[in-house]
């Protein structure tokens, strides 16, 4: 059998030779070619886009063209032709960037986080949203609040001040079995942290939206669970996702639950934290300090009070930053896996928004 095709005035015709019969079709001109056109489009939607902001997108594009050289990786606002691009990576993108591309499937985010993806873009039903779960990432977060966490205990931020005034005073500091930890957030980093936490012999409590098992912690969830966790705790961090059950959860009310001159970690989302709250707390000295990694807006304002705060420090979001070279093979993994109708890796939940 074969196909034979030739255009004679303004109609195509197409002649399909089998052994036992001749079939002749005649189509507009017009027609076949738009099908063909179609079918073009449908074959070449197959490229991505990186969409930043507050993030250098060289890297990123420079590894997926290295690892995908058939496969056309623009940077935005360069794009050549916005219906051909289907794959999207995505940080902190201009609001509603994302429905200018007509044809997008998956929406990739770069961190472990998806706030930044829901909270402003509009994503249609049968979009994927994904996000990178990597464990460097676990790895480097807990690092993090380790050294937070032992800086705080060991009281290097005082000796710190008094080295300034040349004061020679040693003061008192607890030990890691005296200290107990709380968790909010038990997903995979936060899982990772607290277990790790636990074997390095802290007294360890955590928290979650649904019941978890989680070794070396103690785990709580619900309301219930939520004071339960906060009371008699010296320390705790926050890792939880930011949705609109979540916002404002680093509040009064909840902090002033925690033991008296208890220390503050965040570094779920800037978000959680009610700023006024927090400001008021180290003011009457129920709280001792906290340590900051995420705000409301990125970058801290120059004039916000956080900067000049002597018993908060504050870092520029860097707790945990994705390594391109392994996080672009998750990439890669789902691109793949869209164009092979496989199921993607880390999909994420866009009416739960985790």
């Amino acid at each position: 059998m074969f196909l034979m095709w030739f255009k004679r005035n303004e109609y195509i015709t197409l002649v399909l030779y089998e052994p036992y019969m001749l079939l002749i079709f005649l189509y507009g001109s017009k027609k076949i070619l738009n099908f063909m056109k179609r079918t073009k489009i449908k074959q070449a939607c197959m490229s991505i886009a990186i969409c930043f902001n507050n993030k250098d997108p060289k890297p990123w594009a420079e590894t997926l063209r290295k690892k995908l050289p058939d496969v056309e990786v623009e940077i935005y606002p360069d794009i050549k032709d916005y219906e051909t691009t289907t794959f999207a990576l995505c940080w902190k993108a201009d609001r509603d960037l994302l429905t200018r591309f007509p044809n997008l499937k998956v929406v990739q985010s770069v961190g472990a986080s998806v706030d930044h993806i829901l909270n402003y873009q509009t994503l249609s039903e049968d979009i994927i949203l994904s996000r990178i779960v990597d464990d460097n990432l676990s790895a480097d977060m807990f690092e993090f609040v380790l050294a937070g966490i032992m800086s705080h205990i060991k009281r290097f931020d005082n000796y710190g001040l008094y080295a300034k005034d040349q004061q020679w005073q040693p003061i008192p500091y607890k030990s890691i079995k005296d200290v107990t930890i709380g968790v909010l957030g038990l997903g995979k980093i936060g899982s990772y942290v607290a277990s790790n936490l636990g074997a390095l012999g802290f007294t360890v409590k955590g928290w979650s939206r649904t019941p978890k098992e989680i070794e070396n912690t103690t785990c709580y969830f619900g309301e219930a669970g939520l004071r339960d966790v906060l009371q008699s705790t010296d320390i705790l961090i926050n890792i939880l996702p930011y949705t609109k059950q979540t916002e404002d959860i680093l509040n009064a009310k909840n902090l002033k639950q925690l033991n008296p001159e208890a220390y503050l970690i965040n570094v779920g989302r800037g978000e959680h934290l009610v700023e006024n709250d927090l400001l008021d707390l180290l003011e009457s000295k129920y709280l001792f300090g906290a340590l900051l990694d995420v705000f409301r807006t990125e970058p801290l304002p120059m004039d916000h009070p956080f900067w000049q705060h002597e018993k908060i420090k504050t870092t520029p979001h860097i707790a945990a930053i994705t390594n391109v070279d392994s996080a672009s093979e998750i990439v890669i993994s789902n691109y793949r896996n869209l164009q092979e109708g496989k199921k993607l890796l880390n999909v994420v939940s866009i009416a739960d928004g985790y």
